[in-house]
């Protein structure tokens, strides 16, 4: 699986929720697994910079490179550009690129009933 992370700054506070709603466009496109369009929360202790994240999923680069060749990506570039100042873009293979995963809830639940059989 390809996770696809892009994140946006508007170039005026007041274009976040135009770049939302121009950026909504992309979730009628095929090829996406998952695609999230959201509002950053900006609850970070070291950076709030970003305006606006989009997250998608796709089952292999094949999809992902269908999807960045859809029309309607291309539109989306068109109307959103105008609006935002940077834009930074990363995508990684879930089964070849990530080194270090956490399991720590996984660990926090099974620990909670213990090995007694739970019940």
């Amino acid at each position: 699986m390809i996770r696809h992370i892009v994140l946006f700054t508007a170039t005026d506070q007041a274009h976040i929720d135009q770049i939302i709603e121009r950026l909504s466009v992309l979730t009628t496109i095929p090829h996406a697994r998952r695609l999230e369009i959201a509002r950053n929360r900006k609850t970070d202790q070291l950076g709030n910079e970003i305006d606006v994240v989009v997250y998608g999923e796709f089952e292999s680069e094949t999809e992902l490179a269908a999807y960045k060749a859809h029309a309607l990506y291309e539109e989306s570039i068109r109307r959103v550009r105008p609006l935002r100042e940077l834009r930074f873009a990363a995508d990684y293979n879930v089964s070849a690129d990530v080194r270090f995963t956490s399991t720590a809830a996984i660990s926090q639940v099974s620990g909670q009933f213990g090995s007694t059989g739970g019940g």
